[in-house]
Parts: structure tokens; C-alpha cells; sequence
């Protein structure tokens, strides 16, 4: 299992991209495609055609990491994307089941538990919109 930071966003690229694309070539497409801050700090998910490979970008402070998995059969599951979407927004448990191969679409969460104070703001927020 992957534990990073909550403050740490994993965005996951709709579209499938060239996995002969290096750092810079996926750090491009980050900037051009994806249309966000390299050095954020956050994760970039790019998943080859076939959806036999993954590619994830990270900047670290000092440089640049690249994580590359290639599945030697199957392939990754793709959450559901919007079709005007560039990008899906996962947490870090989505990704560690789109590493291992689990269909991320078909997990549903329980409703989680809150504070009767926390929850009870959370209705009269929803009941006002």
C-alpha cells in the first residue's frame, strides 16, 4: 500500500500516453496537456494504449522520479473518466488498486462516519445548494 500525505494529489491522465516518453517528455505533457505545476510535488499517472503500463512523475524537491510498471499479462482498469476531462484525481488507495490491477470503478465506499456536530452541518450545507 502507498502512504503519502494527504496534501499530495494524484492526477491520472485520461488519455493514453507514448510510454517511450521520458521525465522531460512527460513533464511537457504535464505542463501542455494536463495543464498543471510540475514541481508541485504532486503525482502524474500516465497509462500506456494497451493499458499494460504505467508511468508515474513525481518531483521530490531535488529532482525528478519516475515509477514504471509493466504488467507481464492483463491490464490496468481505468476509472471512469468525463469526456471532456484531461485528468482523473485519485487518492492514494485508488492508485495502489490501479497498480495491483482492481477495477476501481466498481469499488464502492461506505459512507463515512462523522461527528453527529460534522454531519449534521454537512445536511444543512447539502439541503441549501
Amino acid at each position: 500500500m502507498l502512504l503519502l500525505p494527504r496534501a499530495v494529489r494524484i492526477h491520472l491522465a485520461a488519455e493514453p500516453v507514448d510510454m517511450r516518453k521520458s521525465i522531460d517528455g512527460l513533464f511537457v505533457h504535464v505542463q501542455r496537456v494536463l495543464v498543471a505545476d510540475t514541481y508541485s510535488g504532486h503525482l502524474f499517472v500516465f497509462v500506456s494504449k494497451r493499458r499494460d503500463k504505467v508511468k508515474v512523475l513525481a518531483w521530490d524537491g531535488g529532482g525528478f522520479l519516475l515509477l514504471y510498471k509493466r504488467l507481464e499479462a492483463g491490464r490496468f482498469r481505468m476509472p471512469d473518466v468525463a469526456d471532456d476531462a484531461t485528468s482523473v484525481q485519485l487518492d492514494s488507495t485508488q492508485l495502489a488498486m490501479l497498480l495491483d490491477g482492481i477495477d476501481v470503478s466498481r469499488v464502492r465506499r461506505p459512507v463515512r462516519w462523522q461527528p453527529p456536530g460534522q454531519a449534521a452541518e454537512a445536511q444543512d450545507t447539502t439541503a441549501r445548494r
